[in-house]
């Protein structure tokens, strides 16, 4: 059963966008935050911060500033437009154009602080001068660092400040912005265990919903974010970013169906809201790389296919660096999960040559078709990419197949089992699979054409943990079940 009405959403939103919807109308979730800030500029203060909490970033400045115009020396929201450049689960901060927005609220942090009325606005504002390294303690440090004192900061004010939803909100979210070192499953569950106080007694925070979705996004905890996941959409129907993310969950569950009509919705609403700013639409971007992955875990290939197409159509101008990125990955999930060797060469690009996705896909292809020499060049390519964990799993994937290939079959075996061990230390990707042939279903594959079924079977089986109702993991395991139980 769908969660929603794709269509429904669609013409809602549609409509809304094109009357020009105001700050005091748009669906982003329900929030109190009090501050000393004109009454006038509340409005779009409040709005910012919905935004912050839903991720979108540039939408939430320009809010702020907003808020700033109409009340020059409103502190929050100079603490909110700083805030909009740090983006802490994707590890990102532009710490320059952050001290470029609290410079015009004072020099100094002193300066800064005598402008907030309340000693709330004071301690909250100081939490932005921790992070953006201008105190003594935090004056120095390195990201990283600053984001753990950052957090440290933000448990004295939750302590300080129990029941104030805003900075409870910010404090988990901090938490999730300290796993430097990847998906922690401890980190993300006290994350979680704080956000639950302001989910419980706000359904309708934008923040609690989404910072609980991303704690939990993950095939082990999923049916934990369900609820959010299916509450998510319609607290922020506005929000690209928020009907997104509900497919954090769907897709950890392999719920392709609402994977699908999720970031139908997503791609639709970030489309119309740049056709409302008169910006480019997003045709290669995050939401249509999860599109294309749910088609084609559905087994709507021709759909997936038209994604693709239009996405190349773009690439073919003058793409942005995230756009090629996206072509490359989308590229190598349609040829990779569809088995369809031969496209390799129909979308291959070569302003993709040295993008690790697009150099895998075709040594992939290429070794499926049996052209070793094609392969050897595209591993060869790989090889003087910059060093990763993940570089140097597709390497082993590719080199298994072309010593299984020439009758290294032992040696072959040995490497790819090498490239399994490296690919389940790393913590399991929140969406599609960023290697993008799973090396349990390698694994899988290579030892059902080498007739060890019930080899082949368990190696499925591990990859399904890893990434649930996976379409070819689902028919290889069949497969190899049917071999079992005719022998």
């Amino acid at each position: 059963m769908k969660l929603f009405s794709t269509p429904f959403l669609i013409l809602i939103l549609s409509v809304g966008f094109t009357l020009q919807i105001t700050a005091q109308d748009r669906l982003l979730g329900k929030i109190d935050f009090p501050n000393s800030g004109e009454e006038t500029a509340q409005a779009d203060f409040i709005e910012g911060m919905k935004f912050l909490h839903n991720f979108e970033y540039e939408d939430a400045a320009r809010a702020f500033q907003r808020a700033r115009e109409i009340d020059p020396g409103f502190v929050m929201a100079h603490y909110g437009e700083a805030k909009s450049h740090n983006h802490p689960i994707w590890f990102q901060q532009n710490r320059q154009a952050a001290m470029d927005v609290l410079t015009r609220l004072g020099e100094t942090v002193e300066a800064r602080q005598a402008m907030a009325v309340t000693q709330r606005e004071k301690d909250i504002l100081m939490s932005v001068e921790v992070l953006y390294g201008n105190t003594a303690e935090s004056e120095g440090k390195s990201k990283e660092e600053r984001d753990d004192l950052y957090m440290e900061f933000m448990a004295e004010l939750h302590e300080k400040y129990p029941e104030d939803h805003e900075i409870t909100a910010f404090y988990g979210l901090s938490i999730l912005g300290s796993a430097h070192e990847g998906r922690d499953y401890g980190t993300y569950m006290k994350a979680a265990a704080e956000l639950f106080d302001v989910w419980n007694e706000n359904p309708d925070h934008p923040g609690a919903a989404h910072y609980i979705i991303h704690s939990f996004d993950d095939p082990v905890h999923a049916p934990l974010g369900l609820p959010m996941a299916k509450a998510y959409s319609k607290i922020a129907p506005a929000a690209a970013h928020a009907q997104h993310m509900t497919s954090h969950i769907f897709l950890a569950l392999g719920m392709w169906e609402e994977t699908i009509d999720a970031n139908i919705v997503a791609r639709d609403v970030q489309q119309s809201r740049q056709k409302e700013l008169d910006e480019q639409a997003t045709v290669c971007g995050h939401y249509t790389w999860w599109l294309e992955y749910g088609y084609l875990q559905e087994g709507k290939i021709d759909e997936a296919e038209n994604v693709l197409n239009v996405c190349m159509e773009r690439i073919k101008g003058e793409p942005t660096g995230s756009e090629e990125w996206h072509f490359s990955i989308m590229r190598g999930h349609y040829i990779v999960d569809t088995e369809n060797w031969e496209v390799a060469d129909t979308w291959a690009l070569e302003s993709n040559t040295s993008n690790l996705n697009h150099l895998f896909t075709t040594a992939f292809a290429a070794v499926q078709r049996g052209n070793i020499d094609q392969a050897r060049q595209s591993l060869d390519a790989m090889m003087d990419l910059p060093q990763s964990e993940e570089r140097k799993i597709q390497i082993n994937q590719v080199e298994s197949l072309l010593l299984i290939e020439k009758g290294s079959q032992q040696e072959g075996l040995a490497l790819l089992k090498e490239a399994v061990m490296a690919e389940s230390e790393l913590p399991i990707d929140f969406g599609p699979p960023t290697i993008l042939k799973p090396s349990y279903e390698l694994l899988g594959d290579v030892f059902l054409e080498l007739g060890q079924y019930q080899e082949a079977l368990e190696a499925y089986e591990k990859q399904l943990v890893r990434t649930p109702e996976r379409r070819r993991s689902l028919l290889g395991k069949d497969q190899a079940q049917g071999m079992i139980l005719s022998n």
